[in-house]
């Protein structure tokens, strides 16, 4: 027995996304199904839908900051019951065994996580199909709950953009007294100056666009520099504990690390391939900084996050859209035309 399920996909690289029918697996044993209330649209959705990062498997459905209203579970889950709110992010599954999953950082699985979209089950084979759907199914180990106050559509980007800037705030330490600066303002970006923000942290938006210094002062933001502006940047020398990179796209790193504090570490979250212009190993040298990379959050880590933001009323900044519109949107991404992130309301495909 399988479910059915309404959803879009791209059918190859080049095609738009479209109305696809598919189903879902019936639920194993540790399984959780859900009604998908709202999907977030990440930059990522984008990425892989036109193969630019490889690997894609057509035809793909994307999506992976699904909120959603638990249906039924299976016969082995005792944390969720039907009518639940709840969460499910960038993975589905992992090898549960290695080091980093006996840690709780699934995201470095050794085997590699299953994503939730565009990867093979573990169990059966299939492909994942991730949120731009209207049902789905997912081992409770990796459905998050959603603490109650939360705007769901706000909460939605929570679970790629919130854990994705989350997790090195934590991990780097970040509290009350650090100086952080987040270069970027983006759908990660924003996410980043609201939780430094709260932690404690002394906040900095590096920005090209003067622009946004207004909005990202309202988000979290004590200073903003502008990047281009070599006497701002000389300025803040040896500034920064941490910064935390959220740009998508190759760009020069180099006058960013002077800014550095003494052992200060610049966090690469945006962009995944090479990186140039090669960096100058001066400054990594002369004040023991380093560069260094940074993925999602594990699941305890992203309920930790999702706790913290329904204690603060923490949410990202979206614009609602229908999936009907989805390719506009995609486009609109490309040209950085949105505040800060999309998200389908899915009732829309019953219109």
């Amino acid at each position: 027995m399988t479910i059915p399920v309404s959803g879009y996909a791209a059918q190859s690289f080049e095609a738009a996304l479209a109305p696809y029918q598919f189903t879902r697996r019936d639920l194993r044993v540790d399984d959780v199904a859900l009604d998908i209330l709202y999907c977030g649209v990440c930059h990522s959705d984008l990425h892989n839908v036109r193969n630019e990062w490889g690997g894609a498997t057509y035809p793909m459905v994307p999506g992976h900051e699904i909120i959603g209203r638990v249906t039924a579970v299976g016969a082995g889950v005792t944390r969720f019951r039907a009518g639940d709110v709840v969460g499910v992010g960038c993975m589905v599954d992992s090898c549960q065994h290695c080091m980093p999953c006996a840690q709780g950082l699934e995201q470095y699985c050794d085997d590699g996580a299953t994503t939730t979209y565009n990867a093979p089950d573990r169990h059966d084979g299939t492909t994942t199909y991730g949120g731009y759907s209207d049902r789905t199914v997912v081992s409770d180990r990796f459905v998050l709950a959603i603490p109650e106050g939360l705007a769901l559509e706000g909460a939605a980007p929570l679970l790629c953009a919130g854990i994705t800037t989350w997790s090195p705030l934590r991990h780097w330490k970040v509290g009350k007294g650090s100086k952080v600066a987040v270069i970027g303002l983006g759908g990660l970006g924003h996410m980043a100056l609201k939780l430094a923000n709260v932690l404690g942290a002394e906040v900095t938006l590096f920005t090209r666009s003067p622009g946004k210094a207004e909005d990202a002062r309202r988000l979290g933001a004590h200073h903003v520099v502008l990047s281009t502006d070599e006497a701002q940047m000389a300025a803040r020398k040896g500034r920064f504990d941490l910064i935390l990179d959220t740009v998508p796209f190759v760009h020069d790193l180099n006058p960013y690390l002077p800014t550095l504090a003494l052992d200060g570490t610049l966090v690469l979250l945006g962009q995944i391939g090479p990186l140039g212009p090669a960096l100058s190993s001066v400054p990594l040298v002369m004040g023991r900084r380093a560069v260094a990379g940074s993925l999602i959050g594990g699941i305890a880590e992203t309920q930790e996050m999702l706790d913290f933001c329904g204690r603060h009323g923490i949410v990202s900044d979206v614009e609602v859209i229908r999936m009907q519109d989805i390719n506009g949107a995609y486009e609109r991404m490309l040209r950085s035309d949105v505040k800060y992130r999309f998200v389908i309301d899915m009732a829309s495909m019953k219109a």
